[in-house]
């Protein structure tokens, strides 16, 4: 786990840089992350997780770069010296290992910066909320996060975890029903997406419904592809956004026909939701726009 400074400008926390005072030598960080990629180059079967606390105290296009760069091309190298031979036993170029996973936590304010489309287009966006019944539960039987019960509790399940990520899965079809309208949506708003989203949206939609095991249904999974993938790109102002927003509400009703966002008091009046999530965060995203005369995913 390492904590993102304000002060990230370039690639150097991550990935150290050569001396420019003695030749062939290599200055690694501080932050231990060039030793854990090439750890998990070295070990292809283990799980490797880096974790970027706070990842958006800087600008993640300056010092996440590099990273961006590897997941496009198609060795996913990064240059890091020169040389020829090793540098302080670091290569002239690493290769972005397949088993190392790497997870940016979040929080936004006013001392945060906002993910731009290229790094949202190549993450999922997964939301964390605490419910009024979790809050209840937890006040009245309060305790403290105890880290070292989950210490190794995965352990057993490291090689398997590696074997599933790395496996080649044949995509989900017959998604055009259900992703289509949403592109239709976003696109008069700016935001469509392109052919590695549909890639990645169909290929987690077959896993997740795999792993699953039929614990979600088949809307649920694609609520969760939507909410993940399609939704944290939206933002703007009234005039701009709220037609899109009512736009999408409507198309995660069971009856697209109908009216979202309508405040109503009995249950019989309010409408059937297809997709729960992504329809609630759209809501709140709605209320947002009306009271600020703007909203972004992250700040609904």
């Amino acid at each position: 786990m390492v904590a993102v400074g304000s002060d990230w400008t370039n690639r150097e926390p991550l990935l150290g840089f050569p001396n420019a005072l003695e030749s062939n030598q290599y200055v690694k960080p501080d932050s231990g992350v060039l030793d854990i990629i090439i750890s998990a180059s070295n070990n292809p079967k283990k799980p490797y997780f880096l974790i970027l606390d706070e990842m958006n105290m800087s600008h993640v296009e300056r010092y996440f770069a590099d990273f961006l760069s590897a997941m496009e091309s198609m060795d996913g190298s990064i240059s890091l010296h020169s040389g020829t031979e090793d540098w302080n036993g670091v290569p002239s170029k690493i290769t972005l290992p397949k088993n190392l996973f790497i997870i940016g936590t979040v929080n936004i304010d006013e001392t945060t910066y906002m993910f731009s489309p290229k790094v949202l287009d190549r993450a999922n966006v997964i939301e964390f909320r605490v419910s009024d019944t979790e809050m209840e539960s937890f006040f009245s039987a309060p305790k403290t996060l105890d880290m070292d019960l989950l210490r190794g509790a995965g352990a057993s399940m490291g090689e398997s975890f590696v074997a599933e990520a790395l496996e080649t899965k044949p995509l989900d079809t017959g998604l055009g029903k259900a992703f289509m309208p949403f592109f239709t949506k976003l696109q008069e708003a700016g935001a469509e997406f392109g052919y590695r989203t549909a890639t990645e949206m169909s290929r987690f939609v077959a896993v997740c419904s795999e792993l699953a095991d039929g614990q979600m249904d088949r809307d649920s999974v694609i609520d969760a592809a939507i909410m993940q993938k399609l939704l944290p790109k939206l933002h703007g102002s009234r005039n701009k956004i709220e037609p899109i927003l009512k736009a999408l509400g409507q198309l995660c009703l069971e009856d697209s026909s109908l009216e979202p966002f309508l405040s109503s008091d009995t249950k019989e009046d309010k409408p059937s939701v297809k997709y729960q999530l992504s329809y609630e965060k759209l809501m709140r995203m709605h209320h947002r726009v009306i009271a600020d005369g703007f909203t972004s995913f992250a700040e609904a």
